[in-house]
């Protein structure tokens, strides 16, 4: 066999390994991958597990010794280690984990925030604006590389990895990283979305449980996409409110409007009803839907007696520690289209149409533990309860002829 021919195999030969070990590469980034999706996808809550799967599966494809993952800390605005892989001296990782990094140019966590694209130092030793040498004392890196990870063009999070020899990172490992980094990025969004979710899904479920009931389920998509029924709305309001929040602490008013809102809300729950919105002061609520609710504007008429009688004594022990706050309710019967409302993570079950207006209208109208009700829902519940008509019709805006309202008794 020539030396031609001989040179000719070696190089067939090396260029097969290299192929082997491309293809061996390859496939260990795709099973790193599809392992941190599953793991996004089955722990909806639990972003630690699936930091650490990113993190692991970072430090072993990049041949690295080290690596940890940064997010931001909205308590202190700054940048604290969530995870880390790889073997590292006692106190390296509470240093980095303590350590609240922002950006400067005298830390790699601080310089990738500062530029916002991957930055890598060879050797770190020889970084004319490196300050940190606490940590690569203890640390003992000398190759170094951060990524951010950007959302929405917010950086949410660092990506960093290092080695203890002065080896640089290829660009097809910095490639793999950024990748990695982005799936990180993915997990940290989708448990964001999760808890958004469930803490909309929570509120629902409190004070709106037949919608809650609806959200998943096949039969429930007509209704949360739009439908047309006859409602009873209520509307509460508080009198003196703006006064009182002029002159009284943030944590007060906060503390008076618990306390309200959970009386009210608590009230109409309790009866069937569904609470659609807290406006501040204000609270509205309707009876029949998406839950069918027999006598469903006697019910609002006793909800609002409820709520009055219940307000009565919260006004007390406000009354005793300085607060003068008083209610007008507002109710009217009609007809409303009603279905999901909001956008992706921000939710509510909603209800338009001139009935809602109406009793908003009624509401606003209404004196200081007066209950108001319109002229139809009066007529449905006659004989039933007490209520008597104004003196004379009232003028509200929106509306172009004069409202006949009537003031519910006890």
């Amino acid at each position: 066999m020539s030396s031609d021919t001989l040179l000719e195999l070696l190089a067939a030969r090396a260029r097969i390994e290299a192929l082997q070990r491309e293809v061996a590469e390859a496939t260990l980034r795709e099973q790193a991958v599809s392992q941190i999706l599953q793991t996004i996808s089955r722990s909806a809550f639990d972003l630690q597990e699936v930091l650490q799967t990113v993190i692991d599966n970072a430090v072993g494809l990049a041949h690295a010794d080290f690596g940890n993952i940064l997010r931001f800390d909205e308590t202190t605005a700054s940048y604290r280690g969530a995870a880390y892989a790889g073997s590292v001296a006692d106190g390296y990782w509470e240093l980095v984990k303590e350590t609240p990094y922002r950006p400067d140019r005298g830390t790699l966590i601080g310089r990738t925030l500062q530029e916002r694209r991957p930055v890598h130092i060879v050797d770190i030793l020889e970084d004319t604006e490196y300050a940190f040498w606490e940590t690569q004392r203890v640390g003992g890196f000398r190759t170094i590389l951060g990524i951010p990870m950007i959302r929405e063009d917010v950086i949410v999070g660092v990506f960093m990895v290092w080695r203890t020899d002065v080896q640089a990172f290829s660009e097809r490992e910095i490639d793999l990283l950024t990748t990695l980094a982005d799936q990180a990025v993915l997990a940290i969004e989708n448990v964001r979305l999760f808890r958004t979710y469930d803490h909309r899904l929570t509120e629902l479920a409190r004070y709106a449980p037949q919608a809650a009931e609806l959200l998943g389920k096949t039969e429930g998509e007509d209704l949360l996409s739009g439908h047309r029924r006859e409602i009873t709305a209520l509307f509460a309001d508080l009198r003196g409110f703006t006064a009182f929040a002029e002159s009284a602490e943030p944590e007060e008013v906060l503390g008076v409007l618990r306390q309200y809102h959970g009386m009210v809300g608590e009230a109409v729950v309790a009866s069937g009803g569904t609470v659609e919105h807290f406006a501040g002061d204000g609270l509205m609520a309707f009876f029949n839907d998406p839950a069918p609710l027999g006598d469903h504007q006697l019910v609002a008429v006793r909800v609002a007696q409820a709520i009055r009688t219940g307000f009565d004594d919260l006004a007390m022990d406000w009354h005793r520690r300085g607060y003068d706050l008083g209610l007008g309710i507002g109710a009217a019967v009609g007809y409303a289209t009603l279905g999901r409302i909001g956008f992706s993570g921000r939710y509510d079950y909603g209800a338009v149409g001139n009935v809602i207006i109406l009793a908003s209208r009624l509401s606003d109208a209404a004196e200081r533990g007066q209950i108001l009700i319109s002229q139809r829902l009066h007529a449905a519940v006659e004989g039933s309860v007490n209520a008597t008509p104004l003196a004379e019709p009232m003028e509200l805006k929106g509306f172009s002829r004069p409202v006949q309202a009537f003031s519910v008794g006890t």
